[in-house]
């Protein structure tokens, strides 16, 4: 089955949480579920989003049970920062190399990107050149802030200009307040039907794995 790649418009929008979802609910469905965050930045001991994926994956899949957060990256740097910025020297090889390992271990493997697509790994490489090099389906959390109107349509841009492959949703937490007059009537008009991670999450998984 082709992995999933958590994306998001950009950082702190929602990755992690739609990840641990997905967890929570293909599990729930019967699929043997792994888990990659290729690179983690600002990491201080330990990488803190994959060690909140990966304990949420040992609770359903016995493969990933004497793995640690760092046998789950490919690369955990201090900087909190683009991965490029952090490290030039960045493998993409190494990449691929863990992808292949992992997904060896699971039916579905779920990719937790860092930051938004176009977050450098190489100069010329993007999180958004990963996504399609590893043939996934993507899901493209956008959030419900102000702002979230071009952050999205830059993003779904991107996606269509390489040909991915891509669903999306909204996480609903930020300006929730004021979300149905800012933001709300622009997409009940421009696409007429979306979804949210919090009321939504079997009916996109059912588009991601279809």
């Amino acid at each position: 089955m082709r992995p999933i790649f958590i994306t998001a418009t950009n950082t702190n929008i929602g990755k992690t949480y739609a990840t641990l979802k997905l967890i929570d609910n293909l599990s729930q469905m019967g699929f043997r579920v792994g888990v990659f965050k290729p690179i983690e930045t600002g990491v201080e001991d330990k990488p803190v989003d994959a060690t909140l994926l990966l304990e949420r994956v040992q609770r359903y899949n016995p493969k990933f049970k004497n793995l640690t957060p760092f046998d789950i990256t490919a690369y955990t740097f201090k900087l909190p920062s683009a991965p490029f910025c952090a490290n030039s020297n960045i493998s993409i090889t190494k990449l691929i190399d863990k992808y292949n390992e992992l997904s060896s271990l699971c039916d579905i493997l779920l990719i937790e990107g860092a930051g938004g697509l176009l977050v450098p790994i190489k100069t010329d490489y993007f999180m958004i050149d990963l996504a399609k090099e590893l043939n996934s389906k993507l899901l493209l959390v956008t959030s419900s802030r102000l702002g979230t109107i071009n952050d999205t349509l830059l993003s779904m841009e991107a996606l269509k200009s390489r040909g991915i492959d891509f669903e999306w949703a909204i996480n609903l937490y930020q300006d929730i307040n004021s979300f149905d007059s800012v933001t709300k009537p622009f997409f009940d008009t421009k696409f007429n039907k979306y979804l949210s991670l919090e009321q939504d999450i079997k009916q996109i998984i059912k588009l991601l794995i279809k």
